[in-house]
């Protein structure tokens, strides 16, 4: 069974009213109006049922079809507030094509603050899923079926995992040109070439013609203020460019640093992580970028960058065993300009006029 609940905000032309009706989950929604479906997903053990709750937004006009989904690790929430910002800049009498959110994919790790299903399983890794599998198989095909087939572009939100943070950054599939261009339309501090995993959201995407930016930005459980905006302008920026019917935005303040390939430095041995860099932070090959040491402070061990390029994560626990992640570097194409760059897109998207006082808490 499916739920919805409508608000038909359609014009009085006849003209708008030509264009058909989305299909979703069972329901029709019309052009010009938006629509919240909630798509049976499971039942809980006490039959509370659960549902992956869209928000449909079909335009009065033509053009392309883009899902925007958040929160396939329930963990990761810095997207579903994304998702609600970039919806009160929408209207669906001007929007042209088909705008589908979906702010918690996982429900059941979204209400439970916690990364994976109940199953225990990870759920970008198991696309496009199958009707008769696990719960997290079941949930990935549902998504596939009713959102991935039905759209010609999408965006996916996700936050880096708990005790780690990410620097706002765009990632993309290699040697696909047409990601390329509207990661760069994004404007996002950095674009990350990254290869397709194997039942990922990503590569079931691509299998199916539906071409997909990943962003990654801020941590778990945790609203990030820069991320945020960042992302809000980058997704009304790339509809904009899709001559989607919104407003033109203003134009990135610089080009995105951009890198084709990362690496992790680990800790040698275990100890207290004091950090002297930052995410966001260029850093020289063989630099210093924090130390290890003892709970007595008796002998300090350096942390040493094995690669220059910018700094896109980090860990925020400073308690760790030898092998745990501490920084994750990039690879910068022009170094040269990046810090400039850089402070450039941060600086504009805290100065955005597009969030005024009433929207941070």
């Amino acid at each position: 069974m499916v739920k919805a609940s409508s608000g038909d905000i359609s014009g009085g032309s006849a003209r708008r009213k030509k264009r058909a009706a989305f299909s979703l989950g069972g329901a029709q929604i019309a052009a010009g109006s938006s629509e919240t479906i909630d798509l049976p997903i499971s039942r809980l053990s006490t039959r509370t049922e659960i549902t992956m709750p869209v928000r449909v937004v079909h335009g009065a006009k033509d053009g392309p079809t883009l899902f925007v989904s958040a929160a396939i690790h329930g963990n990761e929430i810095v997207g579903v507030e994304m998702i609600r910002r970039v919806l009160k800049n929408i209207s669906a009498r001007r929007l042209a094509g088909t705008l589908i959110c979906v702010p918690v994919v996982n429900a059941y790790g979204f209400t439970a603050h916690s990364r994976y299903l109940p199953d225990g399983r990870d759920l970008n890794r198991l696309f496009p899923g199958t009707p008769k599998g696990s719960l997290a198989a079941q949930l990935a095909h549902v998504f596939t079926q009713e959102i991935i087939k039905r759209s010609d572009y999408g965006i996916d939100l996700h936050s880096a995992g708990l005790n780690r943070e990410n620097l706002p950054q765009i990632r993309y599939s290699p040697g696909n040109s047409a990601a390329s261009v509207l990661a760069d339309v994004f404007g996002a501090p950095a674009i990350i070439t990254s290869p397709l995993r194997p039942g990922s959201l990503r590569q079931t995407a691509d299998e199916h013609g539906c071409t997909m930016l990943l962003m990654e930005s801020g941590e778990a459980l945790r609203f990030d203020e820069l991320a945020i905006r960042v992302g809000v302008r980058g997704i009304l920026r790339v509809m904009a460019h899709l001559e989607m019917g919104v407003r033109k935005q203003p134009e990135r303040a610089a080009h995105s640093v951009r890198s084709e390939g990362s690496r992790w430095v680990r800790a040698e041995e275990g100890g207290i992580f004091r950090a002297t860099r930052k995410t966001g932070d260029m850093v020289a090959q063989d630099e210093q970028i924090g130390y290890l040491s003892d709970p007595f402070g008796d002998h300090d061990t350096p942390v040493i960058a094995p690669l220059a390029g910018l700094i896109i994560g980090r860990s925020v626990m400073p308690v760790v065993n030898q092998g745990d992640a501490l920084m994750h570097i990039a690879r910068v194409t022009r170094p040269g300009t990046a810090d400039a760059r850089l402070s450039a897109i941060e600086e504009a998207a805290l100065d955005d006029p597009l969030f005024d006082e009433d929207e941070i808490m």
